[in-house]
Formats: C-alpha cells, sequence, structure tokens
C-alpha cells in the first residue's frame, strides 16, 4: 500500500496546474425584444463572454439553427424575424452542450482546437477531448407559426359561437371572420394576442 500511495503523490506532482471554474457555471438568461420584423438579443455579448467563445463562433451556430440570417450590433444581436425567447434559450443550451460542456466532468473549463482539421472540444479540468459534431439546422419549426400582416391558408375545423369560423396552427387557435366549417381559407393575420389569433379572409 505504500509503494501504491508512493506512485499516487508522484502522479499528483506531475499534473500541471490548471485552473479551472470553481464558481457554479450559469448561462445568462436572453433578454430578447422585437423591432418590426427583427429579434433583437440585447444581451448576447454577456452569453458569449460567460461562455468563453468567440462571438462570431456562437452567432454563426444560432443562425444555422435558427434558420434565418442575423448580424452583430454592438452588445446585442440582431435574428431577422420573430422568435421567442424560449426557442432562442434552448439553442443556446444546445450550443453549450455541443461546444463548451465537457461530456466526461461537465464544467465548461473548456477550449475549441482544431486537430487534423477536426474541431476538438478539449478540457482543461479533467483531460478529456472529443470532436464537436457539426449539427443540422433544426429550428425553422422553431420560427413564430404565424406572423401579424402575414397571409396563411387555414382549414377550418368549427365555428364559434359568434359564427367566426377556427383553425388550429400550431400553438395557435386563429379566428377567421365569415368562415364555415371544413372551409380551405386564405387569410391575414390581423392581430396575434398570446395563442389567439384574429384573421380575415383575403379576396383572390
Amino acid at each position: 500500500m505504500g509503494e501504491y500511495e508512493a506512485y499516487l503523490d508522484r502522479a499528483y506532482k506531475l499534473m500541471p496546474d490548471i485552473k479551472t471554474t470553481d464558481e457554479r457555471f450559469v448561462i445568462p438568461e436572453p433578454k430578447t425584444f422585437s423591432e418590426g420584423k427583427a429579434t433583437v438579443l440585447e444581451n448576447f455579448n454577456q452569453i458569449a463572454d460567460v461562455l468563453n467563445r468567440d462571438p462570431d463562433h456562437l452567432m454563426k451556430s444560432l443562425t444555422r439553427e435558427l434558420g434565418t440570417a442575423a448580424k452583430i450590433n454592438g452588445q446585442h444581436a440582431v435574428f431577422q424575424g420573430k422568435f421567442s425567447v424560449e426557442a432562442i434559450a434552448e439553442q443556446i443550451e444546445s450550443y453549450v452542450d455541443e461546444y463548451v460542456k465537457c461530456s466526461e466532468c461537465g464544467r465548461p473549463d473548456t477550449k475549441l482546437v482544431k486537430t487534423d482539421r477536426v474541431l476538438m472540444l478539449k478540457c482543461d479540468a479533467c483531460g478529456a477531448h472529443r470532436p464537436v459534431r457539426k449539427r443540422k439546422a433544426t429550428m425553422e419549426k422553431k420560427r413564430d407559426a404565424l406572423e401579424e400582416g402575414e397571409v396563411y391558408e387555414f382549414k377550418i375545423e368549427s365555428v364559434g359561437s359568434k359564427g367566426d369560423g377556427i383553425a388550429k396552427v400550431d400553438k395557435y387557435i386563429v379566428y377567421i371572420t365569415g368562415a364555415t366549417k371544413q372551409e380551405i381559407v386564405k387569410a391575414k393575420v390581423k392581430r396575434i394576442s398570446g395563442t389567439v389569433v384574429f384573421a380575415e379572409p383575403v379576396m383572390e
């Protein structure tokens, strides 16, 4: 047992002096607001700083997954289209799982390095390393299904007490003036209030 402890003590002395993050790793909650038909992530740079990643790399990943174009404007990121804060938060978490957290020890004390043209995630805390997988864009379905001012085709499933046709799209219940059951109509979205949508038929 004495010989084993001597080897163990020697191994500890040979280990490199690595600084790790002792504080609890907390991803900042995204703060967003709409600006016309764009979505602004106002604390984008703060999130990139906490993740210790290049803002351009984070932006490239988010735009790919959200299926849109975007730009960095000062401390903000501006995405074309309307996205919920939940959708953006989900993609940031996915980014952290793939590009920040070590898959072995779960710590964020990692860095991205290229080895033989392969992007690797190397952990300074435990020494583990793994290749980074390139994920396919999956966020088109996360874009808000309906937007004010746009025209969509709806299938009327029922009729409300006030005579409006009722259709269901994703999380939304759509009320369409004058539409009848089983009818398929084109209608323009006039107003969205939470998950309730008010639309009017469009004459072709």
